[in-house]
């Protein structure tokens, strides 16, 4: 064996993703520099994720994104948004000097950027888009899940790919792994058997990254991904991208521990979904009260977070001008309700996290209220950046209403926080890394090394 077929065999073992895309000629100027750099990635790899935390204008590479694909297949270009966003989206299209417009239905579909929300995904022709873009791609999340196998098979022969959402929790390798399937890079239960170990020292039994795999994963993500906490992660300038303070302001309700005390002389809950769910029903009365005071007090515009559609009732009852948003609306009257507040015609809203705690763009409202609260940190993360995001200019507070029950809940996702800080510093730092490294040009000059005789076999 000489050298050139030895190193050929080391490089045979080596992990990459193949080029599908193209190297575009011109993009609109008004794209960042981080922007520029990032659609110019995605166009050369043809399928590629773009994780760019929220407020950096994630909406705008894939107009671009979808835009340039379009014209290099000449087949039509699909945006897939979470529900209410599609006119906003349309809206950052035409920023960017992109023809697009929403569609509902495969009839609706024409030659440019064609928008429509996940919901209307099985009536529309998928084999007709030269290009798809997942807008808040962590849709994709669940491994097992019916959208993920859905968008997975919908979109398997579409050439150009792009999923774009913030910085997935860094802790959940999954997400990565159910994006690199969509996008044809490897399959979910291959990455986790070449870089992972189910982890048997946990009671659940968690996927951990090997230790010696570490830059090796990572290398391997930024071939097809890029990760952006601020600009400079991507060589921008993070001017004007360091956002004004976020104060956090917790309201505590009391309560009466004696009230189903049973035989015991107060009552302790458990953290239970069940016992949690019996506390938030007995301090509903107050806490509603206690949000909907704030909100009251308030003469700008004001965005109530609730959990249950009894809270959500009681709120929009108890706020003369708030507009509310339950998930029995239609799909129109939703989009709609949040329009109206979107565009200040209603000077409150109330609805829930996972209603509205994605992809929009409310930096009009600096005061938030959550009237309640659960365990789940990506909701109160995801509600809370809907205005604490890049435009905001004003320091944004988040009141944080809870009995005294459920002091436990909110130290459960400060912790959760204060962890997703840590592991997201430790995921951006990793990233940029390989990010460099993929971009770095290779020194070509070839070695001059002599092998020894037992390797070339001479005498």
């Amino acid at each position: 064996m000489d050298y050139a077929a030895y190193r050929a065999f080391i490089e045979s073992k080596s992990i990459s993703t193949e080029k599908h895309g193209f190297v575009p000629t011109s993009m609109p100027g008004r794209l960042f520099e981080h922007q520029r750099r990032a659609v110019e990635f995605a166009l050369e790899r043809g399928r590629a994720a773009l994780f760019l935390d929220t407020g950096l204008g994630k909406s705008g590479c894939e107009a671009v994104f979808a835009d340039e694909a379009r014209k290099h297949t000449g087949k039509p270009a699909l945006i897939l948004t979470p529900l209410a966003v599609a006119r906003q989206m349309q809206r950052e299209c035409e920023a960017f000097g992109v023809d697009a417009k929403v569609v509902r239905e495969d009839a609706d579909v024409f030659g440019g950027v064609n928008i429509a929300n996940y919901e209307r995904l099985g009536k529309l022709d998928t084999s007709r888009f030269g290009a798809v873009v997942l807008d808040e791609s962590s849709i994709l999340k669940s491994f097992m899940g019916q959208t993920k196998r859905q968008l997975v098979e919908a979109f398997a022969q579409t050439p150009f790919r792009l999923a774009a959402t913030a910085t997935p929790a860094p802790n959940d390798h999954m997400e990565l792994g159910t994006h690199a399937e969509f996008l044809g890079v490897m399959g979910s239960m291959e990455m986790l058997c070449r870089w992972f170990i189910n982890d048997t020292a946990t009671a659940s039994q968690d996927w951990r990254l090997k230790g010696h795999a570490v830059a090796d994963f990572w290398s391997w993500v930024a071939s097809w991904g890029r990760a952006a906490s601020l600009p400079s992660d991507l060589g921008g300038d993070d001017d004007g991208f360091i956002l004004p303070p976020l104060r956090h302001q917790l309201h505590t309700v009391g309560v009466d521990l004696t009230i189903d005390a049973g035989d015991m002389l107060f009552r302790i809950p458990d953290q239970s979904a069940t016992s949690m769910h019996a506390e938030k029903q007995r301090t509903l009365t107050e806490r509603v009260g206690l949000a909907a005071q704030i909100a009251n007090s308030e003469t700008g515009a004001v965005i109530v977070w609730c959990e249950r559609d009894d809270e959500s009732a009681a709120l929009a009852r108890a706020i003369p001008d708030a507009i509310e948003v339950v998930g029995s609306m239609t799909s129109n009257k939703k989009e709609a309700a949040l329009e109206a507040f979107t565009f200040g015609k209603a000077r409150v809203i109330v609805t829930k996290p996972k209603l509205a705690g994605f992809g929009l763009n409310w930096q009009h409202a600096r005061t938030q209220v959550f009237a309640s609260i659960s365990h789940s940190y990506e909701q109160y993360y995801q509600a809370v950046r809907r205005s604490w995001r890049y435009g905001q200019s004003a320091e944004v507070t988040a009141h944080i209403v809870a009995a005294e029950t459920e002091e436990s809940i909110w130290r459960n996702v400060q912790r959760k926080a204060a962890d997703h800080d840590k592991m997201k510093r430790a995921m951006s730092e990793a990233m940029r890394g390989a990010q460099i490294g993929a971009q770095r040009q290779v020194y070509a000059r070839a070695p001059d090394i002599t092998l020894p005789h037992f390797l070339t076999g001479a005498a």
